[in-house]
């Protein structure tokens, strides 16, 4: 019989109109501790938060202020970040180890104090130092403010569906032994929706996920993609979904048989229990359109009609191929932000800064890898380095020698950027320190994301810290900035904090630097990002005080 786990929450979002709203804090403990958990015939101990895996869901309300104290019981240090919450002024809070905080150390603890303002929907939290995210991550739900509703129909009863990757062995042992290899490491074992992979794998009957639905109810799906290095199809067996929101951010409603997310985004979408009683997987399987392995297992949960019995053998959805592009270009085409009154894309027109990024693997030497080489990556030819202070503390204090501000607005040599396979002179720039791009408060910018197939073509999830972005254009081959941004949409496009770069193609992304302070980019794909795949912007102080960094909470752990 299969293990019930059913969280289904009522929305309760009515009946408050006539009163006026007032902001609550909401405190939660997280205490960062080790626990056996056993999945796929084998026990291991993981790294978790209050002992469960996936982690707890914050629930808060849009307006509310949060204060989450982290305390550090294991081994490793810590940090969590706090993905697609803006933290304006307030970087202290956002997470990500050595560029706005230095993490918590063992038997440390760390209060991360922020508001929930302008923001509603679903996004999540997760561990923001190694590989560590692969066990340390949660849901995080915002309610719209009281007397507030959905500007879609009003949801009979929701659940969470975290899609995650789970490795037989210790995740930092194994990323250890890539880098030792100057490899990457090994795929992962199995993929999981809600830390629990389904009964496609051995020992797995009783992990497997399952939620019980009513026939003619409506269900809000909140999907998070939190996968370390997968971009994930999701569907459920003979049922369509209505997207209605994506990184907390509301879209044009489509219906669609199967979605696509990429590591670090989220997805909310209605499903209606429309279909002859039955039990029904739901599953996630990775979309690959690049010649680079991946742990091509399917995850599934189950979604079962009440009154039906547990011997009734669910049936499988049709998810796209692994390599299907012309779904994955034609599903992200969709995405459309709702440009309503109360929720307008207040998209830049004018552009006071024109970045342009190339992304790239190479090979830099290495006489301590195994074939005295390494795998590593860039933006720009450049590889980031990592420093041992903090970005945000060398920025506020003005401490010399910690970064400096001359990473370029453009790749040192244009070539044809997706043109046949370049596997020679492949090494990048290191630098001793990170190299940061410095921006103007309050001034617009645009950037364009180029992929190039220097070793290979591939997708890239780009994640920027502190801020959402609007993504006015993507194309396959290579950006012409003459003719592509006459076909950019700038009246309702899909805004969000994580986008897909597709494989051998651009994305162009606009926002506005409103947020002072260091705010990370990087790609969302783990094994990337410890190449180097990353850079940070420095957005300047605004003219006055309520439009600078705020200072630095007294507890914020010591380098």
């Amino acid at each position: 019989m299969f293990h019930w786990t059913i969280r289904m929450f009522l929305v309760c979002l009515v009946g408050y109109a006539s009163t006026p709203a007032t902001a609550a804090v909401k405190k939660y403990q997280f205490d960062v501790q080790v626990k056996n958990v056993s999945r796929l015939c084998h026990e291991k101990p993981i790294v978790t938060v209050n002992g469960m895996f996936p982690g707890p869901t914050i629930y808060v309300r849009e307006g509310d202020r949060l204060l989450i104290n982290v305390t550090n019981f294991v081994q490793y240090n810590m940090s969590i970040h706090w993905h697609g919450l803006k933290q304006y002024r307030n970087g202290w809070a956002d997470g990500p180890a050595y560029v706005t905080q230095c993490p918590v150390q063992t038997g440390q603890s760390y209060t991360y104090d922020f508001n929930v303002t302008g923001q509603r929907g679903t996004l999540w939290w997760h561990a923001h130092i190694s590989w560590l995210r692969a066990t340390v991550y949660g849901a995080i739900v915002i309610m719209p403010k009281q007397g507030t509703s959905y500007p879609f129909p009003q949801p009979d009863f929701e659940f969470n569906l975290l899609l995650g990757e789970w490795w037989n062995d210790d995740v930092e042992t194994v990323v250890k032994q890539g880098n030792k290899l100057g490899l990457p490491p090994k795929t992962s074992d199995a993929h999981t929706i809600n830390g629990k992979p389904g009964p496609l794998f051995p020992c797995s009957e009783k992990y497997t996920y399952a939620v019980e639905v009513e026939q003619g109810k409506t269900y809000l799906l909140r999907i998070i993609n939190a996968a370390l290095n997968d971009e994930l199809f999701f569907a459920v067996a003979g049922h369509n979904m209505t997207v209605v929101e994506i990184d907390a951010v509301y879209t044009k409603p489509f219906s669609t048989n199967a979605v696509l997310i990429a590591p670090g985004q989220t997805t909310n979408v209605l499903l209606r229990a429309n279909q002859a009683p039955g039990r029904y997987f739901m599953a996630a399987r990775p979309f690959m359109d690049a010649p680079i392995s991946v742990d091509n297992k399917t995850a599934t949960a189950i979604l079962q009609y009440k009154g039906i019995q547990n011997t009734v053998i669910p049936s499988l959805p049709q998810l796209p191929a692994l390599n299907d592009s012309s779904f994955a270009l034609n599903y992200n085409a969709k995405l459309r932000s709702l440009n309503s009154p109360m929720f307008p894309a207040n998209v830049p027109l004018k552009v006071d800064r024109h970045l342009f990024y190339t992304i790239g693997l190479g090979v830099n030497p290495c006489p301590t890898c195994q074939n005295g080489t390494q795998l590593t990556a860039s933006l720009n030819n450049i590889t980031f380095v990592m420093p041992q202070t903090a970005l945000l503390q060398a920025h506020y204090f003005n401490l010399k020698g910690v970064f400096t501000t001359d990473f370029p607005d453009r790749p040192p040599t244009p070539f044809n950027y997706t043109g046949a396979p370049l596997t020679a002179n492949l090494q990048t720039t290191q630098s001793n320190s990170p190299r940061l791009s410095k921006i103007a408060f309050n001034s617009t910018v645009e950037l364009v994301l180029q992929d190039t197939n220097l070793l290979s073509v591939e997708s890239h999830p780009f994640h920027l810290h502190g801020y959402n972005f609007f993504v006015v254009g993507s194309g396959i081959g290579n950006f012409d900035p003459k003719n592509d941004p006459a076909k950019f949409n700038l009246v309702d496009p899909p805004e969000r904090n994580t986008v897909g770069v597709p494989t051998g193609g651009w994305t162009a992304i606009r926002f506005r630097a409103d947020n002072p302070g260091v705010w990370f980019m990087h790609c969302h794909l783990e094994v990337h990002t410890g190449w180097g795949l990353k850079t940070a912007f420095v957005v300047e102080d605004g003219p006055d005080a309520d439009h600078s960094v705020l200072p630095p909470p007294k507890d914020l752990p010591p380098c």
